[in-house]
């Protein structure tokens, strides 16, 4: 498959509620081939962990470039779709971030309500206005990017508690959807919050695992088309890679620094 528009249209496709696309997210090329090697159909990037690999911070602690260009290197290493974390935009416009996106390859994003900059979540108009200049933008350059919009109402960063969070989580997709995103992720909550997005909103639902109190059949009965490690297979890599160097630091003698 070459056709950057033909791998964002089998990324839509795949989003099925109920029959999720679930998605193993890389953070080098290595981990993106095997990712693709273990039979699945779409390589996502997970941003928490190559800011961490890079040695930086979550939350566009990583400069732009150097998350980028990492990226790239992964959209070229396979021959399947290739969905890219794009945090908040790294403070690109709408249309720049559009054209670096579908320039190294992107068949589809990640953007999320959070305010790196300022703290809290961005207002839902701005970010609904901002969603739809991205689709204005991929619309001109000819790839039907697949926009999944992040609500960040489950976080900490949402000044919302209890169940102001769904009902802002409810408020904030409907937006994204109407301003033309494909789907809506909605990390942190629980089953029966994400039913009720899926209920009230109507869009493709994405939903982050490990679940709080579920599984992966809890989403499906929800309604989710869409499901993500995010960091995980990161963090599971790293300490797989730590208790190998402890045994050999052991068998060598050598003591662990604090």
């Amino acid at each position: 498959m070459s056709d950057q528009a033909d791998k964002a249209d089998l990324l839509r496709s795949l989003h099925v509620p109920g029959d999720p696309l679930v998605l193993a997210n890389a953070w080098d090329v290595a981990s993106a081939r095997a990712v693709v090697d273990a039979g699945f159909p779409v390589v996502a990037t997970a941003s928490n962990a190559i800011a961490a690999a890079l040695g930086h911070d979550d939350g566009e602690g990583a400069p732009r470039d150097e998350m980028m260009f990492i990226a790239a290197r992964i959209v070229a290493s396979v021959d399947v779709p290739v969905t890219i974390d794009a945090e908040a935009g790294y403070g690109l416009a709408p249309g720049e971030l559009v054209e670096l996106l579908t320039g190294i390859g992107a068949a589809g994003c990640n953007i999320e309500d959070t305010d790196h900059a300022n703290g809290g979540l961005v207002a839902p108009d701005v970010r609904a206005a901002y969603l739809g200049e991205m689709r204005a933008a991929a619309n001109r350059i000819g790839v039907p990017l697949v926009i999944n919009a992040r609500v960040d109402s489950f976080f900490t960063a949402s000044p919302f508690t209890g169940e102001r969070r769904l009902a802002d989580a409810i408020s904030r997709a409907r937006v994204y959807w109407a301003a033309g995103a494909d789907c809506v992720f909605v990390p942190g909550a629980g089953a029966d919050d994400l039913r009720a997005v899926v209920t009230e909103v109507g869009a493709p639902v994405n939903a982050g695992l490990p679940l709080p109190g579920g599984s992966l059949e809890d989403l499906r009965a929800a309604g989710v088309a869409r499901v993500s490690v995010g960091p995980q297979l990161y963090r599971s890599a790293l300490g797989h890679l730590r208790a190998d160097l402890e045994q050999l630091a052991g068998a060598a003698s050598y003591a662990p620094t604090a």
